[in-house]
């Protein structure tokens, strides 16, 4: 299952982005910069309108890398105790091994999954990047104020997200083009994952006054905790809609789409994901699925759930070790200010998948 920036790259009509122009502007020093292949050069995959894209917008795409980073993190954390675990390969940017590209037909849950969350990576991490003034491409929203509430006011650095998820779509749905159902399933969940913060942003505030009595509050709109939306879209991954896929005849040629393949469900809405084809087991390992297999897994012995033995060991078993570990251990605070600890060595079972 390989993702790369061949999934997450740079789309240059500029269509959309058309409307931020002021936004990415870029100065002199940027365009120069861009002429140098320092970051886009060592990009993998990348077409020449994306790399053209990427040398002169060079000033986001670390942000863009930042955000890819992140979608993998929160991934492997969130499959952390299922047999498909978002194992990444070489710690590289060819990330999850084949079962999300090996070819174009393939539509899985897990590739639904990791389309909506990496898409959601880049738009927070752009975002964020641009609150903190890292960049001079963009900054603080000042279009979504509107009147204070009664005890607070306006203040600090509201967050665009509005531009983050700009540039997350100009990057994840620029290979998503072609008439088939693994183009319109990416583009789907890739907007699936940047709606999640759109829809959860909040105001979050800071206290003003003698000895924190909050008499005064400054508010501004903030993204939410990056694991609060892993927690959201993973829920969407357990109730995502399986699809068919359907040909149509038009002018262009064959154009493929999907339709929910049961009736009596629920239609997905744009905030659910989709998928058209059944996953593999991801007992055994095969280069063909993009499964690694779960040998040399460790397990939880004493669950009955995915993550316990039974289950992630898919019945072949499980070999127990005793493992030495030091830790610290009967900590004491002094007065003042500091903390002692003595180092312990604890004696753990470890269980691994055989």
């Amino acid at each position: 299952c390989t993702i790369n920036f061949q999934y997450l790259t740079v789309f240059c009509g500029m269509d959309i982005l058309a409307s931020a122009k002021k936004s990415l502007a870029l100065g002199q020093q940027y365009s120069s910069l861009g002429s140098q292949p320092i970051l886009c050069g060592s990009i993998p995959g990348l077409v020449p309108k994306q790399l053209r894209f990427c040398r002169n917008y060079i000033e986001i795409m670390p942000s863009v890398a930042e955000g890819v980073k992140l979608g993998i993190q929160e991934c492997q954390h969130q499959f952390r105790g299922r047999r498909w675990n978002c194992t990444t390969i070489k710690d590289n940017l060819a990330i999850f091994g084949p079962v999300l590209d090996k070819g174009r037909k393939e539509g899985k849950k897990e590739s639904a999954f990791v389309h909506a969350i990496a898409s959601a990576g880049v738009a927070f991490a752009v975002t964020r990047s641009c609150a903190e003034g890292t960049s001079t491409m963009c900054g603080c929203d000042s279009h979504h104020k509107g009147p204070p509430g009664e005890g607070w006011k306006w203040g600090g650095c509201s967050e665009d997200a509005e531009f983050g998820v700009l540039v997350s779509r100009e990057f994840a749905d620029a290979r998503e083009n072609r008439p088939d159902a693994r183009s319109a399933m990416n583009r789907h969940n890739n907007e699936a994952g940047r709606t999640t913060i759109l829809d959860h942003m909040h105001l979050r505030c800071k206290c003003h006054g003698l000895s924190g009595s909050c008499e005064v509050k400054t508010c501004w709109w903030a993204q939410p905790d990056f694991r609060m939306l892993g927690d959201y879209l993973k829920d969407k991954y357990d109730s995502a809609s399986e699809m068919v896929v359907e040909k149509h005849r038009e002018s262009r040629g064959w154009v493929e789409t999907l339709r929910v393949k049961y009736n009596f469900f629920k239609h997905p809405t744009e905030r659910d994901l989709v998928y058209y084809e059944g996953s593999p087991n991801f007992c055994e390992p095969n280069p063909e699925t993009g499964s690694f297999g779960t040998r040399d897994r460790a397990c939880n012995v004493s669950s009955h759930g995915i993550e316990g033995c039974d289950l992630l060991c898919c019945g072949r078993g499980h070999n127990t070790r005793t493992e030495k570990r030091k830790e610290k251990c009967h900590c004491i605070f002094h007065w003042c200010c500091y903390v002692s600890c003595q180092e312990c060595v604890r004696v753990y079972d470890v269980h691994t998948c055989k």
